[in-house]
């Protein structure tokens, strides 16, 4: 507990888990008067080196003057952090505010001497640095907005620490010593820092779950059956080269061996490491294996074990509990009421599962959070792989359960570098933190294909073991952030896998134009209407005939796959009846010949489930080279020689236009180049589509665009304005001359309106806009409902006005009911609308549609995650399913849309710039040929939402 003297409450919400550079982790907390003990403790354990660099001078021993001084906060100038494990201290930071406690009072209030001090045993393993991030944030809640710092000049690695972290920073030497300065406001470099910091040790903490040297099997039955036997032997079974461990404390003391494994009552009692303990016994005996398991010094945990937060409210305290004991050790968590994990790795070969059979090593990364799902997605795999090794089994496999600790977004930093996985495919039922996930899987698209189904979409209802921020946005536009992101957004898992094992079997398109290729006239029909209803431009189909013998197809699909209006081929084949002309294993081998001659276009099968075609493709890969794992790339080969196509069609001109904006794709991994098969055509098109869509998707991220900067927005004022406004309350929607003023200055003019509470002050009002005018009423149910009658527009004259005016209260009420207003008429145009909102789970999002009932009742609007940038705007106008209207549609004349996505980018930079917009509405905005006018706006302005993203790096909190 403080003292008297201080001068604020102990400040919990500056307590944080972090994950070091090793992976394991630790806890961050303030120091207090009670930590006296672990202090004298943590600093006896401190070389004399390490105290000479601290204290510039030798110090064996702290003073009871340096304890009472170190652990004496008053949490405002005067704060101390502590990095702990296992409750004790390992590293420690603090800074004075220069200016106060008798420093000379001349000095900067807003400036700090920070100092650290690190076990030697835990140096190297990023502890410096977070705590860097830690106690600059709590700095800046402080209003401390700079850091100094003295170092001696041996002492090279806080010198590091300070010069790496991408602060803006001054330089000097004095007296023998180096003195370091740096603001503490975040920059580009500062969050690209430590944005890398927490990828490399998130990826590093899930390298160790999946790849451990040692794995201990907690609460193995003595007798044949149940969890933790079966998953004992699932692990041997597969043929796991590190040592392996039966733990039950029914075993004999002296031990013993369980099916060849090494049994032990209990963790403790195992000579050697153990990096991965695998717990299976009931819930309530789990927190004394975690206690044992963190004094041994195991890694991580999987728990199997239920009856956590899927079992109720005591169940999710219990959970709590289990996190937070598991991090007091270090250890992160996969579970609770998890499936397991595998690793096909030929290095690792673990199947820590309830998985009865190892899958086939692949390039394919797998994580759901559903046990019963990923059963299902594992066995899915199993079937369409044809049982040959490559491409098509899975690398590694999470499955989440309760997703307590471990999350997806953890298991996404560790295949981003992982040479291994081609593809991510995830089910997810709940997405922890929406911000960091767009964030990662932007990242991750980059590199590699995303796939993501979501469950549990519609319900508004995480699964009862998640917790789950809190988001207003629909799912709709959750879906369209992930695909802005360059995630490929899929509606069931059946999905999942289709487009999983196209994406890791065969290059992406170079655009969507479709060759249809087969002996079905039917099938072939079928395609082509399919790639229609996808979006895609398909040529005619070419029927081979039932008589089509291997070789045709053969001399068909390399014809096809040479012709530069062509960048993908579906091949549509059924059997013959009988002793055909063509059979499986030829019509396979004939298929993968041809493909291979042209490696950079995918070719996919359409075939009817008779008859083994999708086995003989698979057959036949296997008779191709194959390559060591870790070697498939992400590449851009040369285009195709040109070549014609038999029976081929002239290309439109919207595949015309797709064909000059196209770069060429990225080529499948190398290897066996096995042709995926597909036993409907709506399944491969929809697959097709989706590698299309994701292709287009990844030239489009090589060149992002970037935020205009424009001279006319008065950021400084504006700010000055809100901060105003906020001073009468917490949140406030703000009037309709405020609103004017605000949007003003940032260059978004409200088209004039004035008040008319009375006819007189209606023709007042006019007279003072000018004739032509419209008379509107905006009272929330008439607000933008032309369809209503409660808009009177083009009244030329005093005369139209009064009428006008008399017409709207006899139908609606009286004008304080109604809230009349004049404003002048503006040019014709497309009515559209404007929305802005921050999330505080998703972050600030850009949303436009057209006005009216195309927004509010077909849902047609498209969205994108702010800060907009020039590409972002143009692509988001052109988004919307009724976007042709703003495009000449039947004739009509096009609108300014220079001037619409100029309004986007402005709107944007306010929200952007100004965090306590949280939310924007500009409706209608009419946009005519030449220019736009906005007609209506309404801004509220609140606190900001907190934006853990900027501030240092935590594990969710539990």
């Amino acid at each position: 507990m403080q003292t008297s003297s201080d001068r604020h409450e102990y400040p919990a919400h500056w307590e944080a888990d972090v994950v070091l550079r090793d992976g394991g982790t630790a806890r961050v907390r303030p120091i207090t008067v009670d930590d006296a003990e672990r202090l004298v403790s943590f600093y006896e354990q401190v070389s004399d080196e390490s105290k000479y660099y601290r204290f510039f001078a030798p110090y064996p021993r702290l003073s009871a003057k340096d304890v009472h001084r170190f652990t004496h906060h008053d949490f405002v100038d005067r704060v101390g952090l502590a990095a702990t494990i296992g409750g004790e201290f390992i590293a420690t930071v603090r800074y004075d505010r220069i200016g106060a406690g008798g420093t000379p009072a001349s000095a900067p209030a807003d400036e700090a001497e920070v100092a650290f001090l690190v076990q030697d045993a835990h140096q190297g393993r990023g502890v410096a640095s977070a705590l860097l991030e830690h106690i600059a944030a709590v700095a800046r809640e402080r209003g401390i907005r700079r850091f100094a710092a003295e170092v001696l000049p041996a002492n090279t690695k806080m010198i590091k620490v300070f010069m790496d972290a991408g602060y803006t920073q001054k330089r000097s030497f004095e007296d023998g010593v180096v003195r370091l300065e740096f603001d503490l406001e975040p920059t580009d470099r500062s969050l690209a820092v430590q944005y890398a910091r927490e990828h490399r040790a998130e990826a590093r903490s899930v390298q160790r779950l999946l790849q451990p040297g040692s794995v201990a099997v907690i609460g193995t039955g003595r007798t044949p059956g149940g969890v933790g036997r079966s998953i004992l032997g699932n692990i041997r079974d597969a043929g796991y080269p590190g040592p392996l461990y039966a733990v039950n404390k029914a075993f004999p003391q002296d031990g013993t061996e369980l099916d060849g494994v090494p049994a032990r009552r209990s963790v403790r009692d195992i000579d050697g490491p153990v990096d991965l303990a695998v717990v299976t016994v009931p819930a309530e005996h789990v927190p004394g294996v975690v206690t044992e398991c963190g004094e041994h010094g195991v890694q991580g945990l999987v728990v199997i074990s239920a009856g956590y937060a899927d079992s109720g409210p005591e169940g999710r305290e219990r959970q709590r509990a289990l996190v937070r004991h598991a991090r007091t050790y270090g250890m992160r968590i996969i579970g609770p009421n998890a499936f397991g994990i595998i690793n096909t790795s030929p290095r690792v070969r673990l199947n820590a599962s309830l998985a009865p059979e190892m899958p086939r090593p692949g390039r394919i990364g797998l994580f759901a959070q559903s046990g019963a799902i990923g059963i299902a997605l594992l066995s899915r795999l199993h079937r369409r792989g044809g049982g040959v090794t490559g491409v098509t089994g899975v690398s590694t496999f999470v499955s989440s359960g309760n997703r307590a600790d471990v999350s997806g977004n953890d298991v996404l930093q560790y295949w981003y570098d992982d040479p291994e996985t081609d593809v991510a495919l995830m089910y997810l039922e709940s997405i922890g933190n929406p911000r960091k996930f767009t964030r990662l899987a932007r990242r991750t698209a980059a590199a590699k294909p995303l796939v993501v189904v979501q469950g549990a979409r519609h319900g508004g209802v995480a699964p009862q073991g998640h917790a789950v921020r809190a988001t207003r946005l629909p799912h709709a536009t959750v879906s369209a952030l992930l695909r802005q992101a360059g995630v490929i957004r899929v509606d069931t898992i059946t999905d999942l896998v289709d487009a999983g094992l196209l994406l890791a079997r065969q290059p992406l398109p170079a655009g969507p134009r479709v060759a249809i290729l087969g002996n079905s006239e039917s099938l072939g029909l079928l395609t082509y209407d399919a790639c229609l209803s996808e979006g895609l431009g398909p040529h005619p189909p070419l029927d081979l005939t039932t008589a089509a013998s291997a070789d045709d197809f053969h001399r068909a699909l390399s014809r096809a796959l040479a012709d530069d209006t062509c960048d993908a081929v579906v091949v549509t084949a059924i059997p013959t009846v009988g002793e055909g002309p063509v059979g499986d294993a030829a019509l396979a081998e004939a298929l993968r010949s041809a493909a291979a001659e042209v490696p950079d276009k995918p070719v996919l099968v359409v075939h009817v489930e008779l008859g083994g075609l999708a086995e003989a493709l698979s057959a036949a890969a296997s008779t191709a080279p194959q390559v060591e794992p870790g070697t498939a790339s992400v590449g851009v080969p040369p285009k195709a020689p040109p070549g014609l196509a038999e029976k081929a069609e002239p290309a439109t001109p919207a595949q015309r236009s797709a064909t000059a904006t196209a770069t060429a794709p990225a080529p499948a991994p190398e290897g066996d180049h096995l042709i995926p098969a597909y036993p409907a055509a709506e399944r491969a098109v929809r697959a097709l589509a989706q590698a299309v869509a994701y292709a287009q998707w990844r030239r489009d991220a090589a060149d992002p665009g970037k935020v205009p900067e424009y001279e006319d927005i008065d950021e400084k004022s504006a700010a000055e304005l809100i901060a105003g406004h906020l001073a009468r309350g917490q949140g406030l929607t703000l009037g309709t001359q405020e609103t004017c003023d605000l949007l003003g200055r940032y260059g978004i003019h409200v088209h004039r309106a004035l008040p008319a509470p009375a006819p007189d002050a209606a023709v007042a009002a006019a007279r003072t806009i000018g004739y032509p005018v419209a008379l509107k009423a905006t009272a929330p149910h008439l607000r933008h409902r032309a369809d209503l009658g409660g808009v009177r527009l083009d009244l030329a004259d005093e005369e139209q006005l009064r009428r006008a005016y008399t017409e709207l209260t006899e139908l609606f009420g009286k004008p304080e009911e109604l809230r009349p207003v004049v404003q002048g008429m503006a040019p014709r145009g497309v009515d559209t609308v404007v929305r802005a909102v921050i999330d505080p789970a998703a972050g600030a999002v850009l949303s436009f549609g057209l006005a009216g009932a195309a927004t509010q009742l077909l849902g047609d609007m498209a969205h994108r995650l702010i800060p907009v940038t020039d590409r972002d705007a143009t692509s988001l106008i052109r988004s919307i399913r009724t976007a042709p209207l703003l495009f000449g549609w039947r004739g009509s004349a096009p609108v300014d849309s220079s001037a619409l996505e100029e309004l986007l980018l402005r709107v944007s930079r306010l929200v952007d710039d100004h965090p306590e917009v949280v939310a924007v509405t500009l409706e209608p905005v009419v946009v005519a040929p030449r220019g736009l006018s906005v007609l209506g706006a309404t801004v509220r302005l609140a606190p900001p939402p907190a934006r853990d993203d900027l501030g240092p790096r935590t594990l969710p909190a539990y």
